[in-house]
């Protein structure tokens, strides 16, 4: 990505995840949390990733919430931002937060003390 499309993508970011956290009332939208803005090519689309805190129905509800307030946060954002063209949002589950989270609970589990088993009756 050239250092444009770098601040682009960071300062959409900041403010999807301002009016997310904010703006929206929509009750479907648990905690949200944006990771990470990806911009196409030619900056007409923005993949926003998210993680959500919660269960797989309540991510899926949020993600829904999400797709249907789109519209909204992009004239939020077109008003905000000075772009020629404000790019389209598509909300997508960040699944890297889930496999970080799964590979630190295997990490501890490796660290952690085994328990000496108990000793044979046979051996004394």
């Amino acid at each position: 990505m050239t250092r444009r499309t770098e601040r682009l993508a960071e300062e959409l970011r900041e403010e999807v995840a301002q009016m997310i956290s904010g703006e929206l009332k929509d009750p479907r939208i648990g905690f949200v949390t944006v990771t990470r803005v990806s911009l196409g090519p030619d900056l007409r689309q923005a993949r926003v990733f998210v993680g959500v805190l919660g269960t797989e129905k309540q991510r899926q509800a949020s993600l829904a919430g999400l797709k249907q307030a789109s519209g909204f946060m992009r004239r939020a954002l077109g008003q905000r931002l000075r772009l020629r063209h404000t790019p389209e949002l598509l909300f997508q589950y960040d699944e890297g937060l889930e496999a970080s989270d799964r590979v630190a609970r295997l990490l501890d589990e490796i660290h952690q003390p085994r328990a000496e088993p108990p000793p044979d009756e046979d051996e004394e």
